[in-house]
């Protein structure tokens, strides 16, 4: 029932959901849908140990209602940023 419960809060956009923010990789997690509040902060911590695991930083963690379209955003224009430009050297030598 509670499966049921869920779906159609998930529907209309009134599901809970744990948002994280993370500085490395520069990416947006969406963990749930729970029904209540306290149900999606119960089960965070796991959420951040997991991340944690996987080598990610820098975590803001949101409970909040929302229905959302990807439940993993990545920021390439961050990436973008913090990629090296790298300039290729011509050499003209000759082989005999």
């Amino acid at each position: 029932m509670n499966e049921i419960w869920i779906s159609i809060l998930e529907r209309v956009g009134l599901a809970w959901w744990v948002e994280v923010i993370t500085s490395t990789p520069a990416c947006t997690y969406y963990f749930g849908p729970f029904s209540s509040a306290q149900e999606a902060k119960s089960a965070k911590p796991g959420y951040i140990l997991d991340l944690e695991a996987e080598g990610a930083e820098g975590f803001q963690v949101t409970i909040k209602r929302c229905k959302p379209s990807r439940l993993t955003i990545f920021d390439e224009s961050s990436e973008k940023s913090q990629v090296r430009r790298v300039s290729p050297t011509l050499s003209s030598s000759s082989q005999a």
